[in-house]
């Protein structure tokens, strides 16, 4: 056999397989898209906005990185972080804040929840962002005069993109 004959012949699997995985298993991850993130967070802003809450908004991806960070011109510089935070929490523990708040509350032997790392915060505000059971990114608003209300406003957020 040719040299040339034997080349091809070695080629052919290559080129008929080109999907061949070589033993890898990849993960597949959804998440919010950056349109989408958006979306939320100016809806978020805006009810804020309406009842005269200055606030800071974040999203994050399903993998808990900052995909949106906006603030009210008024808002004080600790909104940024607190959003975050808060986005970043209800991501990584797939629970709103608010209720990760509570649940402390009642559970002190818990307490070391709120401490796994720096970025935790245990105060409303975050929110998980669903897509059928799948956790696809979170939103987070801090600075409304009350946690209860960023997490209306955090709500707003979400309807804004639900379809």
């Amino acid at each position: 056999m040719s040299l040339i004959k034997y080349s091809v012949f070695l080629l052919i699997p290559f080129m008929v397989a080109p999907g061949f995985s070589y033993g890898m298993d990849l993960n597949r991850q959804s998440s919010i898209s950056f349109q989408s993130a958006k979306t939320a967070a100016e809806a978020a802003l805006t009810a804020c906005k309406k009842n005269d809450y200055a606030v800071s908004v974040a999203v994050v991806d399903a993998a808990g990185q900052l995909l949106v960070l906006i603030r009210n011109e008024q808002a004080g510089p600790h909104s940024l972080d607190s959003s975050w935070r808060k986005a970043y929490t209800a991501l990584t523990l797939r629970k709103p804040t608010q209720e990760l708040a509570a649940l402390v509350a009642r559970k002190p032997e818990i307490q070391a929840l709120g401490r796994m790392n720096e970025k935790i915060l245990l105060l409303g505000g975050g929110i998980p962002i669903k897509v059928r059971d799948h956790v696809v990114g979170a939103i987070g608003v801090g600075g409304a005069p009350g946690a209860m209300l960023d997490v209306a406003c955090a709500r707003e957020g979400i309807k804004a993109i639900k379809d």
